[in-house]
């Protein structure tokens, strides 16, 4: 992997070139940190000056060099110039510039100026005084250097830029520039997080991953290995190197840091005193950061732990470990998390710790979302203390990461152990979920909470396992029978019995109502969720709350609100990748969703494909399914057929399960499509009405919605737009009747109500149908003969077209170039143009070969062709703003 492009020093450019055009200005000096790109950003600005037709120098300093009067820039001076008289031999170095070829004014980067010799210093500001020399350098924070070459910045004519750490975001930017395609979000999260913004860093965290394949790419994005950050040598010397500052007595404070951090300053002097933590925190070793009355220390990078952790002996990590547990118990352990760190490190130490700690413990990690720790701790209790709370608390950790079977073995045993109603409900509530979410039959969990409302007898009991029935029948995707057991739930859930009873079901029924089309109560529904869960989340056996936003992004979408859905999503979607939920993958699909109602195919692309590989990881076909078929239908749609049928080839692949919180006729879209992107329009429509009919059986309404709406686009508006009317009178928000209104003008080919129809849909968010709405209404006008209003319609459909990251579908490809058509020639010539034989068309349509050839004669008359690759590049031209060049990946 070679030099790495330069992201997020844009500011930074722009300095220098102001400087560079200063023809007063003498230097442009780089500071910052180790790691942050300095060089990077001075061998930038040292090509620009030569494209500007300068003459340039490089020279890096070192401590080896600066021994050396001169050492430095030695090869830089002149040949034969004697140095032994200063006031003779700078005129003669001066001079130089102007005797050679090339331009009189030179620029010089000098990295690393902080390690110059006093000589090369004073020479060098010599000529920069003179006006020979622009000089562009580094300086790293917090090095010494002598007082000749702090003059090489001093004054008002040398311009300084201070760099820090890379933000998420750029890092971001400059992973995607280096891989060549996106990284899924936790592996961002883990490398970002790990070099801490340090490019440096970064770059070798990258390059030992690439080579040990722990960073590899789906053909839709890179991912990174869970738990594997591995580094290169190079990185661990430089770590090494920076660590070797500390003296000896620093040594103890960096190793306890390493297992411990952070510590209170009162641990940290118990180590050393005083005087050596400022000298540690004067090399960038550690930081100490004043919180009210109290200070903390850690290490100033994460990676010095890492690098200290691995050359620590097994005994001395456990004499540094126990001897930290045992000087915050003999404090009291009072600070909120002291018991949760000093089981950990007992844990670690010994492999054992007292079964009561690791109880609190436990629900300490709990009330944190830290189920590792959760699994570490309980699995270390002797058999002889565990109970049927810790068992709950357990199979609850196993279910959150996703490991189902194990979920079940702990949940199904603690469910035989309970003792009474209210151990037992507690148990089935849990377990119920963890089957729901494996790749079990719904009946499953329905019949175990059947079982258990069976032996319930109490009221409020029975009440807990009506609730968590409309939970299960919502997740099994069944909206309505499970809205029917979720209306009368509480407002508020300080008004709940049972919190966990009420955030399940909170959590599912906004879901429920926005499936069903009631997207307005479905939105105060989900921001009263999110804010219940919030407020009670310490005292919850749940997830974290940032699942509430995932019914949030579903109900916004489908209001016609995607910009919000995707601002709200992104939110949770951090939350969750922070706390390392599994149940994220459902935000994912739900983001994909929405992106796609949009039409913004990459984008969806992009969340679909985040959502599959985590699916993949779980083996959790609920989501994989949607998720899949979703990945096939935006690679359709954006032209790349190849990878549209690998996925659904994977897709075919998956054993039957049960459709979960969507439709099953949602999977059907990737199909669909890519039958459309083939010209197989027909088949193509067939597909997406028997997926509308799955959805109008099992109440999925906004599914349905969905579905027949592609119908219409793909040529089926007349049969469709009845029941999208019927269906946009029972569905509330902007979109509902957006896509009513489409079909319907579709139908009609009336170029005034698609242009109505195209203002709907622009208003609805929805800009892929608004692109197609005017690109139909520019054909329409087409063919009454009225050119500039179909210039106007055409003109419109271009701007919303450019929002749509490249799609391309039929009626963007056939409504321009093929306004004269009949609808019958306008599916013959698509299914030509994607170089189907007239016998295939012909048996694709039920007609007869004949007819399939009069209809493609009078096609290119009409559109002036002769072969069917002509035609296939007028109905490419047709699209607006398409090229011959698409892009076949997300990038």
């Amino acid at each position: 992997m070679g030099r790495w492009p330069l992201v997020g020093r844009g500011p930074e450019l722009a300095a220098f070139a102001a400087a560079l055009a200063d023809r007063d200005c003498r230097g442009f000096v780089v500071g910052g940190p180790a790691g942050v790109g300095k060089s990077r950003l001075a061998e930038e600005c040292l090509e620009r000056a030569a494209a500007t037709g300068l003459r340039v120098g490089r020279a890096t300093a070192s401590a080896a060099a600066g021994a050396v009067p001169l050492g430095v820039i030695a090869h830089l001076l002149p040949t034969g110039v004697d140095l032994s008289d200063p006031v003779a031999g700078f005129a003669a170095v001066a001079r130089a510039p102007a005797t050679g070829p090339g331009p009189r004014r030179w620029v010089l980067l000098v990295d690393d100026m902080h390690l110059l010799d006093a000589a090369s210093a004073v020479l060098l500001r010599q000529l920069m005084d003179t006006g020979v020399l622009v000089l562009v350098g580094t300086v790293r924070s917090g090095e010494p250097y002598g007082k000749a070459v702090a003059a090489l910045w001093g004054g008002d004519a040398v311009r300084r830029v201070d760099l820090d750490v890379l933000s998420p975001g750029q890092v971001e930017e400059l992973l995607q520039a280096v891989l060549g395609g996106p990284l899924a979000r936790r592996g961002l999260h883990e490398l970002s997080a790990a070099a801490g913004g340090n490019v440096l860093y970064l770059r070798e965290l990258v390059l030992g991953a690439l080579n040990r394949g722990d960073l590899a790419e789906d053909g839709e994005m890179w991912h990174l290995r869970e738990g594997r950050l591995p580094g290169t040598a190079r990185l661990a010397e430089v770590i090494g190197g920076r660590l070797a500052a500390a003296d000896a007595a620093g040594r103890p404070v960096l190793e306890l840091l390493a297992l411990c951090e952070p510590l209170a300053l009162a641990d940290a002097e118990a180590l050393a005193p005083p005087g050596v933590l400022a000298a540690l925190e004067r090399a960038g070793l550690i930081r100490a950061v004043q919180d009210r009355r109290r200070t903390s220390v850690s290490l100033a990078h994460p990676l010095y732990g890492e690098v200290l952790r691995a050359a620590l002996p097994v005994l001395r990590r456990r004499v540094l470990l126990v001897e930290q547990a045992a000087r915050v118990e003999a404090r009291g352990a009072r600070r909120r998390g002291d018991l949760l760190r000093i089981a950990g490190w007992r844990l670690t130490a010994t492999g054992t710790a007292d079964p009561a700690l690791l109880v609190q413990a436990a629900a300490l990690a709990r009330h944190v979302h830290d189920y590792p720790r959760i699994v570490a701790f309980l699995e270390a209790l002797p058999e002889a203390h565990r109970t049927t709370a810790t068992a709950l608390m357990l199979g609850n950790a196993f279910f959150e990461m996703g490991r189902w079977k194990q979920a079940e073995e702990v949940l199904a045993r603690a469910q035989a152990d309970a003792v009474g109603e209210e151990e037992r409900i507690a148990v089935v509530l849990v377990r119920t979920a963890a089957l729901l979410w494996s790749n079990a039959p719904a009946s499953v969990a329905l019949a175990v909470s059947g079982a258990a409302l069976e032996e319930t007898h109490g009221p409020a009991g029975r009440r807990k396992l009506r609730i968590n029935e409309g939970f299960m029948r919502v997740v099994a995707g069944l909206p309505a029978q499970g809205l029917a057991l979720l209306e009368d739930l509480e407002a508020d859930v300080g008004d709940a019995p049972d919190v966990n009873v009420w955030i399940r079901g909170a959590w599912m029924k906004p879901f429920a109502l926005a499936l069903v089309g009631r997207t307005g109560a479905a939105t105060v529904w989900a921001h009263r969720s999110d804010a219940g869960h919030r407020r009670v989340d310490e005292h919850a056996l749940v997830s974290h709350p940032a699942v509430q936003r995932i019914p949030l992004v579903l109900t916004l979408s489908e209001s016609g609100r995607p910009a919000q859905a995707l601002a709200e999503g992104e939110r949770g979607y951090a939350e969750l990748v922070a706390a390392d939920s599994v149940v994220r993958v459902w935000m994912a699909v739900f983001l994909g969703r929405a992106q796609w109602l949009a039409g913004h195919p990459v984008t969806a692309r992009r969340w679909w494909a985040k959502a599959a590989a985590l699916a993949r990881t779980i083996d959790h076909a609920m989501a994989l399914r949607p998720a899949l078929g979703g990945l096939a239908a935006c690679a359709a749609v954006l032209g790349d057929l190849e990878a549209a049928e690998a996925t659904l080839a994977e897709h075919r692949a998956l054993a039957w399960t049960p459709p979960g919180l969507l439709s099953a006729g949602e999977e059907l879209l990737g199909e669909a499509w890519l039958l459309a992107a083939r010209g197989r329009l027909a088949r193509a429509r067939a597909v997406l009405a028997a997926g509308a009919g799955a959805a109008r059986a099992t109440g999925h309404l906004t599914g349905e919605m969905l579905l027949l709406t592609d119908v219409a686009r793909l040529g089926g508006a007349r049969e469709a737009a009845g029941r999208l009317a019927g269906l946009a009178d029972r569905c509330e928000g902007e979109l509902a009747p957006a896509r009513a209104q489409l079909s319907a003008a579709l139908g009609a080919q009336d170029p005034g109500r698609l242009l109505r129809a195209a203002d709907a849909c622009q208003a609805a968010g929805a800009d892929l149908l608004a692109a197609e709405a005017a690109s139909a209404a520019a054909a329409a006008w087409r063919r009454a003969h009225h050119s500039r209003r179909a210039s106007a319609a055409a003109h419109r459909a271009a701007v919303a077209l450019a929002r749509c990251e490249g799609a391309r579908t039929p009626l963007l490809a056939t409504a321009p170039a093929t306004a004269a058509l009949t609808a019958r020639e306008r599916e013959i010539t698509l299914l030509a143009a994607a170089g189907n034989a007239s016998k295939d068309i012909a048996q694709a349509l039920a007609l007869s070969v004949r007819t399939v050839d009069n209809h493609l004669h009078h096609a290119y008359t009409k559109l002036g062709v002769t072969t069917r690759r002509e035609l296939a590049r007028t109905l490419a031209a047709g699209t607006p703003g398409a090229g011959p060049e698409r892009a076949r990946r997300p990038s």
